[in-house]
C-alpha cells in the first residue's frame, strides 16, 4: 500500500511530505520510503504561525486551518510528483497538522475535572478534496480522550524500524522539542520507553531569529554555536528547569519552551553580556544534557544512540550528544538507511495505514493512556473506500 505521509513540527517551518510502501509480512510490517519532499513555509506564514499558537485569534485560527490545508495538500501532491506517480496511484495520506497549542496535563473545569486537550490545525477536509485522496488526521485526541497524554506517537514506529535483537538502543528524534525511545533488546513493544525530554530547535531558532529581528531564522549547522563557550551559571539555571525532573509519562511543547522562555534567556543573556555565540553553545547543550536525563527512567543499559530530526545537522548539538552518552556511541538515521528528516512524516504514513486496518496505534506505557485505541479522523475521498483499500491488491 502506497500511503503519504505528512508533518509539521513545533517550530512550524514547513511541511514534511514522505511516500512510503508499506507491506504486511509474516514478521510484521515492511515499511519502504519511495520518495520525500520538504515544503518550506515563507517566514511570513511561520510567523503567523508561531504568533497564532500564542495569542491567535478565533478567526485567525479558523483561517489558518484552511489554508494549512491547502499547504498540506500541495506537500502531498509534490511528494507524489517527485516519486513520478500520480494522485490515483496513493491509497492514503497520513496528516499530523501543525500543533497551535498543547495542554497534556489539563485544566481544571467546574464539574468535569481536568480537561486536557491538543489543537493540531491543517484541515483534512482540503487535502482530501484537493488530492482526491482518502486522508486520516487529527490523530493525538483519541490518545488524549482515553487518559494519555497524545504524545509521543512515533515510538511504535521507531520499535517497527531500529528495535534490534541483540543491541538496546535509544531513538533521538532533534525536532523543535526533542523526544526519545527506549527500545530494549528483543523485539515486540516490551520494555519500550519514551517520552519528550524538552528544548531542541525550537530554542536555537527562536534566539537566532530574536537576536537578528528575524532576518535569520537558524544557526545553520551550528555554525555559531560551535564558536561560543558554554556558560556553565546559566546551563545549570536551564537544567534546573521542572520539566527535566517531571516523571515520565509526559510531553510538551511551545507552552514551556515557547516565547516565555526566549523572553527570560534573552534577559539573562544582556544581564551576563553574552554574545549570541555563547547563548547559542549553552543553550546546545541545554538540549544535549535534557536527552541525557532520558536515563533517569531506563532500567537497562544503552548500546547505541541513533539521532535523527533537523537538529542532527547542528554540529555542535551532535558534538554535545557524543560527550553525553560518551562510551556510548552515537550514530544518525542516515547510518542505518533512513533519512533524519523524513522519519516523523514517514511515522504518520504507518499510523495512517494502522487506523486504515483498524489496528491501535498508540503505545498506552508511553502515552499513558489507559489502553490501546484507534487514532484519527478519516476522510474518505469517495464512497466505498474502505472496501478498495483492503482489497487483496491494494493490501499487497
Amino acid at each position: 500500500m502506497k500511503v503519504v505521509g505528512l508533518m509539521s513540527g513545533t517550530s512550524g517551518d514547513g511541511v514534511d511530505a514522505a511516500l512510503v510502501d508499506i507491506r504486511r509480512q509474516k514478521s510484521g510490517l515492511r515499511v519502504q520510503l519511495v520518495a520525500f519532499h520538504p515544503l518550506p513555509y515563507p517566514r511570513s506564514l511561520q510567523q503567523r504561525i508561531l504568533s497564532a499558537s500564542v495569542s491567535g485569534t478565533v478567526s485567525e485560527l479558523c483561517h489558518l486551518n484552511a489554508l494549512l490545508g491547502e499547504w498540506f495538500a500541495n506537500a502531498a501532491l509534490s511528494v507524489i510528483r517527485t516519486a513520478k506517480l500520480h494522485p490515483k496511484d496513493i491509497d492514503l495520506i497520513g496528516s499530523h497538522g501543525q500543533t497551535v497549542h498543547h495542554l497534556p496535563h489539563g485544566i481544571k473545569d467546574a464539574g468535569v475535572g481536568a480537561i486536557r486537550s491538543t489543537l493540531q490545525i491543517a484541515e483534512p477536509a482540503v487535502i482530501a478534496e484537493r488530492t482526491g485522496i482518502t486522508t486520516v488526521a487529527d490523530f493525538r485526541p483519541r490518545d488524549i480522550a482515553a487518559g494519555g497524554q497524545g504524545a509521543p506517537l512515533t515510538p511504535g514506529v521507531h520499535a517497527l524500524l531500529f528495535r534490534h535483537p541483540r543491541r538496546a538502543r535509544l531513538i533521538v528524534n532533534l525536532g523543535g522539542i526533542s523526544n526519545v525511545t527506549y527500545l530494549p533488546r528483543g523485539s515486540g513493544f516490551g520494555g519500550l520507553v519514551a517520552f519528550d525530554t524538552g528544548p531542541a530547535n525550537m530554542v536555537l531558532d527562536g534566539l537566532m531569529s530574536r537576536n537578528t529581528n528575524a532576518r535569520v531564522s537558524m544557526d545553520r549547522e551550528g555554525r555559531l554555536a560551535a564558536r561560543g563557550r558554554v556558560d556553565g551559571r546559566l546551563l545549570a539555571k536551564l537544567l534546573a528547569h521542572p520539566y527535566l525532573s517531571q516523571v515520565p509519562p509526559k510531553s510538551t511543547g511551545r507552552e514551556a519552551f515557547g516565547a516565555k522562555m526566549l523572553d527570560d534567556l534573552l534577559t539573562m543573556q544582556q544581564a551576563q553580556q553574552l554574545a549570541i555565540e555563547d547563548l547559542l553553545a549553552t543553550c546546545s547543550r541545554w538540549t544535549a544534557e535534557a536527552v541525557g536525563t532520558a536515563r533517569r527512567w531506563i532500567s537497562g543499559g544503552i548500546d547505541e544512540v541513533i539521532v535523527g530530526g533537523g537538529g542532527v545537522r547542528n554540529r555542535a548539538i551532535m558534538a554535545h550528544l557524543a560527550d553525553v552518552f560518551t562510551p556510548v556511541p552515537v550514530s544518525t538515521f542516515e547510518s542505518h538507511g533512513w533519512d533524519s528528516k523524513a522519519l516523523e512524516s514517514v511515522a504518520f504514513a504507518v499510523l495512517a495505514y494502522q487506523t486504515a486496518m483498524e489496528q491501535c496505534g498508540n503505545v498506552p506505557v508511553v502515552t499513558g493512556a489507559t489502553h490501546p485505541t484507534l487514532l484519527g479522523c478519516i476522510v474518505p475521498n469517495r464512497p466505498g473506500w474502505i472496501k478498495r483499500l483492503r482489497s487483496p491488491k491494494r493490501r499487497r
